[in-house]
């Protein structure tokens, strides 16, 4: 009897413990890390490569420099902290080239709508005016909006079209122009003009802000990268030397190096948190 009282009350709170978090929805898809990085490489224009085989290049790359790094040093922990550097930069680089891309993206995204407003003023259908885009738009998105227009003229099915540009763009701007534009499509509301001069409005206030953070923010975060290379470059130099490399590939050469990469780690990753700006969520994917 004490057996099932225990159960019942275990059972009782789980399900109380199971009500007090939100389950994902088809609305609200959950967070993977997977996810972000098919969407960074498609961003950085690194198309036709899967995630599987990205990750497997890293690790056979990884292991590579891990391997040399030992041959040239003899330091068994700097191999191995090598070849964790070297799993890690392949991914802040697609970050870095995808983050730069968006930044660019976001700079000509208000005259894209510009365009789109000026194609449906002057009487063009909405898909001619989003193809139009793509012959006259900015540089940034005329590869993107041009395949749209391929893809449309083969099918003539224009919301799924825009539903694989969006998912292709991996935009938080273009999931909000193109829902606007599905949904005036199906709904044949008349005011896409006013909206989409709205959106261009608040998108170049969110410009002008940017920028002025961005400028006063970037010699900071400079100057921190600089520190935080600075030891490891001298490390790297030192450790050409046998002397120097005899010291530090003992048990207390090893701790200082493994506490030292702690330490420059944390602090990078302190910095990048307190430096970073807040950045627009996909809430419309």
């Amino acid at each position: 009897m004490g057996m099932i009282t225990g159960l019942f009350l275990g059972l009782g709170l789980l399900l109380i413990w199971m009500s007090l978090w939100e389950a994902p929805t088809a609305t609200q898809p959950r967070h993977s890390a997977l996810r972000t990085l098919e969407e960074d490489l498609l961003v950085a224009g690194i198309r036709g490569v899967s995630t599987t085989t990205f990750l497997g290049a890293i690790t056979l790359f990884s292991a590579l420099i891990a391997a040399l790094t030992y041959v040239t040093t003899s330091l068994t922990v700097g191999a191995a902290l090598a070849g964790l550097a070297a799993a890690a930069a392949p991914f802040f680089i697609v970050r870095s080239r995808a983050t730069r891309q968006r930044a660019r993206r976001r700079e000509v995204w208000p005259d894209v709508v510009d365009h789109l407003i000026s194609g449906v003023r002057a009487g063009l259908p909405l898909p001619e005016a989003v193809a139009h885009v793509g012959m006259r738009g900015p540089d940034e998105l005329k590869d993107d909006f041009s395949l749209f227009a391929r893809e449309y003229r083969a099918t003539g099915r224009f919301d799924e079209c825009l539903v694989t540009l969006k998912d292709r763009l991996a935009d938080p701007t273009a999931d909000r122009v193109i829902e606007a534009l599905r949904v005036t499509r199906s709904v044949g509301g008349s005011e896409i003009g006013n909206l989409l001069q709205t959106l261009a409005t608040f998108l170049r206030q969110d410009l002008r802000v940017r920028g002025e953070l961005e400028a006063r923010q970037s010699w900071t975060i400079g100057g921190a990268r600089v520190a935080a290379a600075a030891p490891w470059i001298v490390l790297a130099m030192l450790a050409t030397r046998p002397e120097a490399a005899a010291a530090f590939n003992t048990t207390m050469g090893g701790i200082v190096i493994i506490s030292g990469a702690g330490a420059t780690a944390l602090a990078y990753a302190v910095m990048l948190r307190i430096g970073k700006l807040p950045q627009d969520e996909r809430v419309l994917r």
